[in-house]
């Protein structure tokens, strides 16, 4: 839970361990409902090192002045975030013609 849209944040620590490392975070949208992007990596415990940058996008619905996550997606590689880039770029671009 979290009061302000400046709390909100991906960023996770076990063990005394930051497993989750905020990298980024960019609000999309505010409101009731609020949809953050954030860029992370997670700690690989094997390795001792973070691993591949990762995203997701996080819904958030304020409630008694609270904001509460409702839903996520994580993109797991700069492949499959290409991927979602080059295909918003084609429907923008069909859009905007």
């Amino acid at each position: 839970m979290s009061e302000t849209i400046d709390d909100l944040t991906i960023t996770f620590s076990e063990d005394g361990i930051e497993t989750v490392k905020e990298l980024d975070k960019h609000v999309l949208s505010k409101g009731a409902w609020t949809t953050i992007l954030f860029r992370y990596q997670e700690w690989d415990k094997s390795k001792e090192m973070y691993g591949a940058i990762k995203y997701s996008i996080r819904r958030y619905q304020k409630r008694n002045n609270q904001y509460w996550m409702k839903s996520k997606f994580n993109i797991s590689s700069d492949d499959q975030a290409q991927k979602i880039i080059d295909i918003l770029s084609t429907w923008l671009g069909t859009v905007a013609s």
